[in-house]
């Protein structure tokens, strides 16, 4: 678990020394996560003995739950059975059609649709990697992301169609790229296709086509930004995908040994006692999980999809957040695991269906993509039934969750993000490079299996964030004694709001495309509902005058809604600098909040 907490600070809390014990005996040598340090990219890293090679392999191990529902979107339901059938369908396709194979890109640009998950899976069992796209860009914001790409063919719903091909010349101008058309009646370019003319499950082929797939392939590419503002592809490998599937199998493991072993000594029985374990020949209840946040991030598609299917679990999806339906979904579907923003367990916890429902099948109620307030754990732990708190703390560029908590051990330590998973190594640096002591902030450097290989087409921003296979979060955390991982700040310039990550420079960099505007800074503004909204302070040129109205007509075009500024402060002052000429945004912002 990366370096020993000291004797003299350790804090002695039984629940966590639990825990911890029974973390050690799962990664001993022999036991279920042991690892091992093996070569990986040219870097020596810590990885499971038991890992598959690849994601398709994982894929085939589904097929054994034919039988059992998969995906329930709404009020349709797809099986294992058919899902597969539809899969290979649509595999052949693109490879016997399109020739897509290793090297190829394909985008996906949808909303939760079932067809979302599919996509993925046939296009990474052949060997291809998936784009995410991220659903609510703008034309000019998927112009870019697929020219960066430049997929071979993009399968995209009726509304990303309608802005795809206002820039589909400009696209295909820079390579060619076939569309296939999911849940639409538009009209598409002659040389386009639709969903249901050749994926099928009636004739489907009876195997997948072959393909070979080395563990450091890459398996998908997720855009995320940096500071500078325009998005990056961040290259995610089958190995990575693979270690982030057992790393949360792995939290499930240990969340669950531990709590028996202290029902255990609660209860006076042996602490090896499994008398009220299921037999072996016992076939475990059907997980059923909800997937409320988009399948475009790591939060959704590699914490959910790929645990799901690899557990023969049921997701059930939604055509868009709303909180009575999801309250609806849990008790029709018999929920057992939530796994969304904070924002969303706060809401269902408020509102008035909540009382009403019977969402006594949920186990476990959190998520990732922001972090959980104390408040919001307390919360989880009283509300009714047994659900308990649960979250993980990770990036794109960690393929899923660096760290997790859940039940007592969250409770027991409700401001942290848990302790790092296994094949990670970590360190905390000061702004020199130095690694800080335990108890002492800096920033996080994580190294593992599940760091990206870096971004495509941006080789200076891989070797700034990536130095020798150590990965810079940029988060400011401290690490306890007891090696759980607090998260403080986020030294990129950068507003979570709701679970979205809005870069400050891009959105700057937007406004000042309005001819009139001076100088500008975005921040993040404190938010009950979504954590932080994006706040701006503009300095207008002189004798120019705007509102908010104005700004966010010039803004419709240039950045996605969820990026535009809910907070605007029109001041009348040059916005305060710091010795070097940098925004002084912490000082502004504080003075702005102040005045409101």
């Amino acid at each position: 678990m990366g370096r020993q907490a000291s004797a003299e600070c350790a804090i002695n809390n039984p629940v966590i020394e639990t825990l911890k014990q029974t973390w050690a005996e799962l990664t001993a040598k022999g036991s279920p996560f042991a690892w091992s340090t093996q070569e990986v990219r040219g870097i020596p890293m810590r990885v499971f003995d038991t890992a598959p090679p690849n994601m398709r392999f994982v894929w085939e191990l589904s097929a054994q739950f034919a039988d059992r529902p998969y995906i329930v979107f709404e009020d349709e339901t797809i099986t294992y059975g058919e899902a597969h059938a539809m899969v290979r369908s649509l595999a052949h396709y693109l490879v016997n059609e399109h020739g897509v194979g290793a090297g190829d890109r394909v985008a996906i640009a949808m909303r939760n649709y079932p067809e979302w998950a599919l996509a993925y899976w046939a296009t990474i069992v052949v060997g291809a990697s998936a784009v995410g796209v991220n659903a609510w860009w703008t034309a000019s914001e998927l112009e870019y992301a697929l020219n960066d790409s430049r997929p071979k063919v993009l399968i995209a719903d009726d509304e990303r169609l309608e802005r795809v091909l206002e820039v589909l010349p400009a696209v295909r101008a820079e390579a060619p790229m076939h569309i296939i058309s999911v849940r639409s009646e538009r009209e598409l370019p002659d040389d386009a296709s639709r969903w249901p003319d050749h994926v099928i499950i009636s004739g489907a082929p009876d195997e997948l086509p072959p393909a070979e797939i080395a563990p450091d392939d890459d398996i998908c590419i997720f855009y995320t930004s940096g500071t500078t503002g325009f998005p990056k592809g961040a290259q995610l490998t089958h190995r990575g995908s693979v270690h982030n599937v057992l790393h949360l199998a792995f939290a499930n493991a240990a969340a669950a040994a531990a709590t028996a072993k202290i029902a255990a000594a609660e209860s006076g029985a042996a602490g090896g006692d499994d008398s009220g374990a299921p037999g072996q020949d016992d076939e475990p209840a059907q997980a059923v999980i909800m997937v409320p946040t988009p399948l475009f991030h790591v939060t959704a598609n590699n914490c959910v999809l790929h645990p799901a299917t690899i557990s023969g679990g049921k997701m059930v999806m939604m055509y868009r957040w709303d909180t009575a339906r999801a309250i609806e979904l849990i008790e029709r579907e018999s929920v057992n695991m939530f796994t969304g923003v904070p924002t969303m367990s706060r809401e269902m916890l408020a509102h008035p269906d909540w009382r009403t429902r019977d969402t006594s099948s949920l186990a476990a109620l959190g998520g990732g993509g922001a972090a959980i307030q104390p408040d919001l754990v307390e919360k989880i732990d009283n509300a009714p039934g047994d659900v308990k708190p649960a979250t993980g703390y990770g990036l794109t560029e960690t393929s899923g969750v660096i760290t997790a908590v859940s039940n007592a051990f969250f409770s027991a330590r409700p401001t942290s993000a848990g302790l790092v998973m296994p094949t990670f190594e970590y360190k905390v640096i000061d702004a020199d490079g130095d690694e800080v002591p335990t108890g002492e902030r800096g920033e996080l450097c994580v190294k593992g299996p599940a760091v990206v290989k870096g971004y495509i087409n941006r080789p200076e921003a891989t070797a700034e964030a990536i130095v020798d296979g150590w990965f810079r979060t940029g988060d400011i955390v401290y690490i306890d004694s007891d090696e759980f991982v607090h998260i403080v700040d986020r030294a990129k310039d950068m507003v979570l709001r709701g679970g979205e990550n809005v870069y400050c420079a891009e959105v700057e960099a937007a406004i000042y495309e309005h001819p009139d505007v001076a100088e500008a800074a975005v921040f993040g503004v404190p938010d009950d509902r979504l954590g932080e909204a994006v706040g701006a302070a503009i300095y207008l040129a002189d004798d120019a005058t705007m509102d908010e109205s104005e700004l966010a007509a010039h803004l419709a075009p240039l950045i996605a809604k969820f990026k535009q500024p809910t907070h605007v402060w029109f001041i009348d002052e040059p916005i305060p600098q710091n010795a070097n000429g940098k925004f002084v945004k912490r000082q502004l912002r504080e003075q702005l909040l102040a005045g409101q």
